[in-house]
């Protein structure tokens, strides 16, 4: 009888052990992690590769500025132009896109427009401005910074638009150029330069001033941060032949600076730099949250894909950089410092760049 017992507790114990497995068991979760592609010294252009790059890769390039250095990379680490800017006797500056590049002067009397394989495009004589390149455009902002002329393939001036007060910040998609000026006001204009809708003021602070903008991919929509004391976020939206409001709020006294303002996850997000951290509103579920960041946003990812954000914070009295890996909503899952005087950032789907001082390299996001 004993025996018979002890044998259905067997068959009991085994029994629960198979039906906790079946209903308890979990899959282990992947974990997201940066793999390295290669290391790169601006100096030496032998790049160390960790992971064998095929042909395609060679042939892309990506624009970069780190420090006094310029040029373009390529995805296997081999930099096809790494030009130093010249700082006297007379300053140069750099405008730089993925497909063109200019040196320029305080007062230029001609913009030379190079390709990214040091071939010029085109040159631009009398430009009275500075080259600005935008959704693979060439623009002219003018010397005083009021004014934007946009640049047809010979050279030729194709529109010129002059605004009421000075420019602060400016954006360009689906044909449309979006810029925020000095006096509070955001201006939409058309590929031929023609005024989308009335000049539209957020308004609601002490100091009205557009301090940064942006435009979704199509041009649907216009994310904004105005104002002083208070600042505040402004997200519009297309709504027929007009622009509406549909989301708003107040940040706190605010920034007496540019902010990094940037549409991201394909559209779905807009990340903007707030008092003591960032902000990312999720436009399908209209809910804002709010990250706290002790240091200054050095720079912002634009694309904000695959479920992360990226951000590089400075702390300039200690030349201290810091890179910051969000997940969605608001999960820091990497926080990361490095001494550096400059620093540099991009991303291209999986694969991000992140520079410091002399050195770059490349990283891969994994699930693992």
């Amino acid at each position: 009888m004993a025996k018979e017992k002890r044998k259905w507790w067997l068959i009991l114990v085994v029994a629960a052990f198979i039906i906790y497995i079946f209903l308890a068991a979990r899959p282990i979760s992947e974990e997201t992690i940066l793999k390295p592609r290669w290391i790169s010294s601006l100096e030496s252009d032998y790049p160390i590769s960790f992971g064998e790059t095929s042909a395609a890769e060679n042939e892309t390039s990506l624009p970069f500025t780190l420090g006094d250095r310029y040029g373009y990379v390529g995805d296997n680490g081999k930099f096809l132009i790494s030009n130093i800017r010249k700082a006297s006797p007379v300053p140069v500056y750099i405008s730089i896109s993925e497909n063109h590049w200019a040196e320029y002067e305080a007062l230029p009397s001609s913009i030379q427009v190079m390709n990214p394989m040091d071939e010029e495009v085109l040159s631009v004589e009398n430009a009275k401005g500075y080259p600005l390149f935008l959704d693979k455009r060439i623009f002219i902002a003018g010397s005083e910074q009021n004014s934007i002329a946009e640049i047809g393939p010979g050279g030729e001036e194709r529109w010129t638009y002059d605004f009421p007060a000075v420019i602060t910040c400016v954006d360009a998609a689906g044909g449309a150029v979006l810029a925020g000026t000095l006096d509070g006001a955001i201006i939409l204009l058309d590929s031929s330069g023609t005024p989308v809708f009335t000049p539209f003021e957020p308004g609601g602070s002490r100091l009205s001033i557009i301090l940064g903008c942006a435009l979704s991919r199509d041009a649907s929509r216009i994310a904004v941060v105005s104002g002083i004391d208070e600042q505040r976020f402004v997200l519009m939206e297309r709504s027929g032949d007009n622009y509406r409001v549909i989301y708003h709020e107040f940040l706190g006294s605010g920034f007496r600076r540019p902010v990094h303002v940037s549409f991201v996850d394909n559209d779905g997000k807009v990340a903007f730099e707030r008092e003591g951290g960032i902000g990312i509103y999720d436009i399908a579920s209209r809910a804002c949250v709010s990250l706290p960041i002790q240091d200054e946003i050095a720079i912002l990812d634009d694309s904000g894909g695959d479920n992360f954000l990226f951000v590089v914070t400075t702390r300039r009295a200690f030349k201290e950089k810091r890179f910051i890996v969000i997940r969605y909503p608001s999960s820091v899952v990497i926080n990361v410092p490095f001494k550096s005087d400059s620093a540099f950032f991009a991303r291209r789907g999986n694969r991000i760049y992140l520079g410091g001082d002399l050195t770059m390299a490349s990283f891969e996001l994994e699930s693992k």
